[in-house]
């Protein structure tokens, strides 16, 4: 693999993990995937650049003090350590809750809901295209490195995730059926939570598909931002699995 440390690109057959912490959980997740690790020369007594070097160290991986390198990747942000790994490819989990993603746009938001969700004991992520890049280094920082630790799969429309996973199925949308305090699960039965883009939301094609569920609030404001949304449900259809107790 031809690999030339530069700004990220989405067509590249690698990416980055940008700082310490989410390179650490890279090396500890994906160390099979693991390229190389570059450090800043003003690292070296940070606690966290002392676990990189171990770990490298331990599986050898190859490491280089290279600042060029890190300025350029991590443009103007300050980075200690910037993990390089072949990007790679997953399949869903049958046995295990699943989110959906339809069109997500906000790589932030991603992040954040990544690393939400797996807070809440959810491992498994669907997204349908056209979609952010789960990729992208500042979705991998917005997430903290917890992306290197959930299963993910794209998919070019919705009916291809929904015949391949059988799984409950609740969408959230403002003209929904239900609202969220009116649902009860069945804990012996999987779920899938899909939710839209954060300027859209979910067609009206989607009201019919499973359960629609509209999450309450006041009239002071016209919708919840994506990751908080899913972070509010998430917890609602987690809070009595064993996860949490």
């Amino acid at each position: 693999m031809d690999v030339q440390l530069k700004s990220y690109k989405k067509d590249f057959e690698y990416s980055y993990s940008l700082g310490v912490f989410p390179t650490l959980e890279l090396i500890n997740n994906k160390r099979e995937e693991v390229l190389m690790v570059l450090l800043s020369s003003s690292g070296k007594e940070n606690e966290g650049v002392k676990k990189i070097i171990d770990l490298c160290n331990r599986h050898n991986i190859q490491v280089q003090i290279n600042d060029k390198a890190i300025n350029r990747i991590s443009k103007k942000e300050n980075n200690y350590a910037v993990g390089v790994f072949k990007k790679y490819k997953q399949k869903l989990d049958n046995n295990r809750n699943h989110i959906v993603l339809v069109n997500p746009s906000d790589m932030g938001n991603l992040g954040t809901i990544i690393r939400t969700v797996l807070g809440f004991g959810i491992k498994d992520l669907a997204i349908i295209r056209p979609g952010v890049d789960i990729f992208d280094p500042k979705a991998i920082r917005a997430s903290m490195g917890a992306v290197f630790k959930l299963s993910f799969q794209y998919f070019d429309d919705f009916n291809s995730y929904s015949n391949t996973y059988k799984n409950d199925i609740y969408t959230f949308m403002l003209n929904a059926k239900k609202s969220l305090p009116e649902i009860h699960t069945d804990l012996n039965k999987h779920f899938s939570l899909v939710f839209g883009n954060e300027g859209s939301g979910l067609g009206d094609e989607f009201k019919d598909i499973g359960t629609s569920v509209i999450i309450p609030h006041s009239n002071e404001i016209d919708s919840l931002n994506l990751s908080i949304a899913v972070g509010i449900a998430t917890y609602e259809f987690t809070k009595n699995l064993e996860i949490l107790s």
